[in-house]
């Protein structure tokens, strides 16, 4: 039985990409607030990110959350490792734990927030 083709994308975005956020619409364009959130949490930071918009692809928006087993869109990877949703994001960021993470892992930060 061969594997899912979307697993093996979302394998393959993980792999290829230091920081992957799946969301509904895009960076420029996102379609839900939760996803917005993060965006602008990422883009205040100045993290170098792939956005996948799962809105594109019924099959990637399934196959994410079975991925992850986590049932909400958007979900925030960092070095190929599931970090959380909106509400998880939004605390690691206030707390600092967000900025931290991102620098333990080598990922550069182009503003000081």
């Amino acid at each position: 039985m061969s594997e899912n083709p979307a697993f093996t994308q979302i394998r393959s975005d993980l792999s290829e990409n230091d920081v992957v956020l799946y969301m509904k619409g895009t960076h420029v364009f996102p379609q839900c607030g939760f996803s917005a959130v993060v965006v602008n949490i990422l883009t205040n930071l100045g993290v170098t990110f792939k956005s996948v918009n799962v809105l594109e692809d019924d099959e990637i928006r399934q196959a994410i959350k079975e991925y992850a087993n986590w049932p909400t869109i958007p979900q925030l990877y960092i070095k190929g490792e599931f970090i959380g949703g909106c509400d998880i994001v939004k605390e690691m960021f206030s707390d600092g734990d967000l900025q931290k993470l991102l620098k333990d892992k080598g990922i550069p930060l182009d503003n000081a927030a």
